[in-house]
């Protein structure tokens, strides 16, 4: 059943063309990926799904009482809240039965001898029913788990918003959409912020997600393993995907190669045909040349012919070269450590890296390693232990921050500073393979986008002709096809790379070895991020096995009808009303420690302890229940 239909949209910016006679189907309960060059027209399509704007042209339909969910790149928060209020506004009406509750029970203590005592016990079960129905005695839960997998702490639910990170309040308010729970979901760069611990909580949870939901995103790894369909943003129009990401990237390579394919023998035959009835139109052959160029027209105005070529867009062209790759150990790390204080980010680290080799760096965020490559790079002091490069190595630093381009400096003299004998002429020549033409050459670097300037920090190291390239998150501020185009580049390098990224394509694509580094220590693994996830899923699994009950064996023989018949008993018949009373608040104590613990990231991050968790809150939530139904009884009979 479509969610949304949007027939023939086009939506104009001044003179700007955006989308044009676009028509698309979103349908309930899939998962899509939308993608496309960066200002195709993927969040105008958005906004205009969600009515910020109507379009010029065309219609958009939302099915009767479709709810949508809209997660903007840059949302909007109370800032004068604290974290837990305002992720917990969500719950608004809830508190509201909460508050009845609480006043009602009041009430009720306050009310042993009075008449209106069993209308006020009517009155708390009826809101208890409600409150119940629409999960009161679990939304605290969920807002712990959402909150701590999206790599909050406890602690941080007291701070205010004012005082959040740019990033922690998208995160925020990725939170805050997730617990609306809306049947269809449009995320615009959902995983913007967040490290890779949290994009992988956040496709579990995804994947759980009852309703619709479409994706703009750049990471590719996420889209593969959520999308069912890929939309393409392009040239004003839309294309459909069926599959992944990467049954995408093969789709359309191939449809591309079939179109090239069909454009020249098309080309071919339109122009002989167009000869064979300017020849023969005056001729004894006349007839037939009119035929044929009856039959030309028919095709032509059908489409069956393939008039134009493929218009991919222009890619950046990048080629890393080095005269002489190095051979044999080039990086050796001892018992490195480092902590600021009693932070500690990692310990008795040790390594060490052979001529060519591509080493990958990932974990939380927090870890230390854009830390480890400043140490690696002379620029930090570790606690303790050493490292040692090898001499005369010529070494190429990507930085994620941009640090050292001068604001005011143009693309044009910021690659004549890396190479001053280039000309003015050169250097245009140059950048031209990085997507800077004409003007763009004097743009000065303060007014780049993030990706313009990536693209001018990977162009000047480019020049420097490295033996070893150290690269902090380079895919970051890339769009897809720049992505694509700076990987294919690594992967024909012959130096070394040393990759700290959050991208898991990026380091399925490049990487050999992949260094893990998370709070509780690290790990080095002999291959990239799908063997190391590969590694975990085993461990866990014969963990899980190895610690698991052994199974009962059956018993032969058959049950007496007797014990069939026997009539369960309650396990508290033998308690006193005292003792039920007791265990009660045993019982609540021991809920409430459960409920605290959602709020630990590293057990929402870790799926099997959150299963076992959610199961153990289950039991005694269930526990609870039947002791205080066993406590009404008694209390009643007395």
């Amino acid at each position: 059943m479509a969610a949304v239909v949007i027939q023939g949209v086009t939506k104009q910016f001044g003179t700007q063309m955006v989308l044009e006679n676009a028509s698309l189907e979103l349908n309930s309960g899939e998962t899509v990926g939308l993608v496309g060059a960066n200002g195709t027209g993927k969040t105008t399509l958005f906004r205009l799904i969600v009515r910020e704007f109507e379009p010029d042209l065309g219609t958009i339909t939302r099915a009767r009482g479709v709810e949508i969910g809209y997660l903007k790149q840059e949302p909007a928060v109370v800032l004068d809240r604290t974290l837990h209020e305002e992720v917990g506004s969500v719950f608004a009406d809830l508190l509201v039965l909460e508050g009845k509750l609480h006043a009602v029970a009041d009430q009720i203590a306050h009310s042993h001898d009075d008449p209106i005592l069993p209308q006020l016990m009517e009155t708390y079960d009826r809101i208890n029913t409600q409150f119940i129905a629409a999960g009161g005695h679990t939304f605290e839960t969920r807002l712990n788990e959402i909150l701590g997998g999206l790599g909050f702490s406890m602690s941080d639910n007291i701070l205010p918003m004012s005082a959040l990170s740019g990033g922690q309040r998208c995160r925020a308010a990725l939170a805050k959409l997730l617990l609306e729970d809306k049947p269809l979901l449009l995320l615009d760069e959902p995983t913007n912020h967040l490290d890779i611990d949290a994009v992988r909580w956040l496709e579990k949870f995804l994947t759980g997600h009852r309703g619709g939901a479409v994706v703009i995103s750049h990471d590719r790894y996420l889209l593969d393993r959520l999308c069912e369909r890929i939309v393409e943003v392009a040239n004003r129009r839309m294309a459909s995907f069926p599959g992944n990401y990467t049954n995408y990237a093969q789709t359309k390579a191939m449809r591309e190669l079939t179109q090239e394919r069909d454009f020249e023998k098309h080309s071919e035959f339109i122009t002989k045909e167009r000869a064979f009835i300017a020849k023969h139109l005056a001729g004894q052959r006349s007839q037939q040349a009119k035929g044929r160029r009856t039959r030309l027209e028919r095709q032509l105005k059908d489409g069956e012919l393939v008039t134009q070529a493929p218009t991919s867009k222009r890619q950046a062209k990048i080629a890393f070269t080095t005269k002489d790759a190095k051979e044999g150990t080039i990086l050796r790390c001892d018992d490195l450590s480092m902590a600021y204080g009693d932070n500690r980010l990692f310990s008795d680290l040790g390594f060490q890296i052979a001529g060519g080799d591509r080493l990958g760096i990932t974990g939380p965020n927090g870890t230390g390693k854009t830390t480890l490559l400043k140490i690696l790079l002379g620029e930090v002091t570790a606690t303790s232990g050493s490292f040692e490069l090898a001499p005369r190595l010529r070494v190429g630093y990507y930085s994620q921050d941009h640090a050292g381009l001068d604001p005011k400096r143009t693309i044009v003299d910021e690659i004549r500073s890396v190479r001053p004998e280039f000309s003015e002429q050169n250097a245009r020549s140059f950048l031209g393979r990085f997507l800077f033409t004409g003007n763009d050459a004097f743009k000065p670097l303060g007014a780049l986008s993030g990706g313009e300037q990536s693209r001018v920090r990977l162009a000047s190291l480019m020049l420097t002709g490295p033996d070893l390239l150290v690269l902090d998150e380079p895919t970051n501020h890339l769009d897809i096809p720049s992505r694509e185009v700076l990987e294919e580049a690594l992967r024909e390098f012959n130096g070394t790379i040393i990759a700290v990224s959050h991208d898991r394509y990026f380091l399925d694509r490049v990487v050999n070895r992949l260094l893990v580094i998370r709070p509780e220590g690290h790990a080095l693994y002999e291959g990239n991020y799908s063997f190391y996830i590969e590694q975990v899923e085993h461990k866990r699994a014969a963990d899980k096995a190895a610690s698991a009950p052994p199974r009962k064996k059956k018993t032969k023989g058959k049950s007496t009808a007797s014990a069939k018949a026997k009539p369960s008993r309650s396990p508290y018949d033998h308690l006193s009303l005292g003792d039920l009373e007791g265990l009660v608040m045993k019982k609540e104590v021991q809920l409430a420690g459960l409920q605290e613990r959602f709020g630990d990231p590293a057990v929402c991050k870790d799926p099997e302890a959150l299963a076992e968790l959610q199961e153990e809150f289950e039991t005694v939530s269930q526990e609870l229940a039947a002791i205080d139904e066993a406590w009404r009884e008694r209390a009643d009979a007395q």
